[in-house]
């Protein structure tokens, strides 16, 4: 299998291909990536796409995947086990009175490749920052071990609410999607959320210009680019 740049509604999309570059396309869909590495895979009608170049590229191009459903295109994971959104301005930037606030990312340079973490973690006027980089893996395994993370550094028996933008986290961990990999690292992350108990996983929007969000990222990518852990620090105010 193999991919090809198709144009989507005005943007440039990765769809599946077979050797020759013709789509693959199942009930008339064809499965999509809008980036190459995030974990992400969606559907697209194969009337809706038109070819931006001859090229054929490899199936590396595009790691490890899992389906996002059509509210969670637009940006939603309503429903489910405890997952909720946050779009644009809606995402806090302090907790809540009696609760602790978290925003955590993963990195990958490729997929797999290097990957790291980022993480901030708020409680009171505590806040702690976290960059860990975790060597060989996939954005899957970088995403879900940022969340695990700050599931282990929270303050026991203190309501947690973790930002991330790894829709796949929140679906293999609060909306009961059946994991086809990492199964190990999803089970012990499963067992951290019940014994932590009353964590909620909101899904935010990457790159968007939220401030910890964005702080989360420049953590993560900061520990691939350093290939070095920084652990959990107070920032210099």
């Amino acid at each position: 299998m193999a991919w090809r740049r198709m144009k989507l509604r005005g943007g440039t999309v990765f769809a599946r291909c077979d050797a020759s570059g013709q789509l693959v396309a199942e009930g008339g869909r064809v499965e999509i990536r809008y980036k190459a590495n995030d974990g992400r895979a969606y559907a697209a009608a194969a009337r809706n796409l038109e070819p931006v170049d001859d090229a054929i590229l490899p199936d590396e191009t595009c790691g490890e995947a899992e389906r996002v459903a059509k509210a969670a295109a637009k940006g939603a994971t309503k429903g489910g086990k405890g997952g909720a959104s946050a779009k644009g301005g809606a995402a806090p930037n302090a907790p809540a009175e009696g609760e602790a606030l978290a925003y955590c990312d993963g990195a990958c340079k490729g997929n797999p490749g290097p990957c790291g973490i980022g993480a901030v973690l708020m409680h009171g006027d505590e806040r702690r920052e976290l960059s860990e980089y975790l060597g060989q893996g996939t954005n899957n395994i970088a995403e879900l071990t940022a969340i695990h993370r700050v599931v282990e550094a929270s303050p026991p028996g203190v309501p947690l609410q973790v930002y991330t933008d790894s829709s796949y986290g929140i679906g293999v961990l609060q909306k009961g999607w059946k994991a086809k990999a990492n199964v190990e690292l999803v089970a012990t992350i499963r067992a951290a959320l019940a014994k932590h108990g009353q964590t909620t996983l909101h899904y935010v929007k990457g790159h968007a210009g939220i401030p910890l969000n964005e702080r989360a990222d420049q953590l993560a990518v900061a520990a691939v680019e350093a290939r070095a852990s920084a652990g959990w620090v107070k920032p210099r105010r």
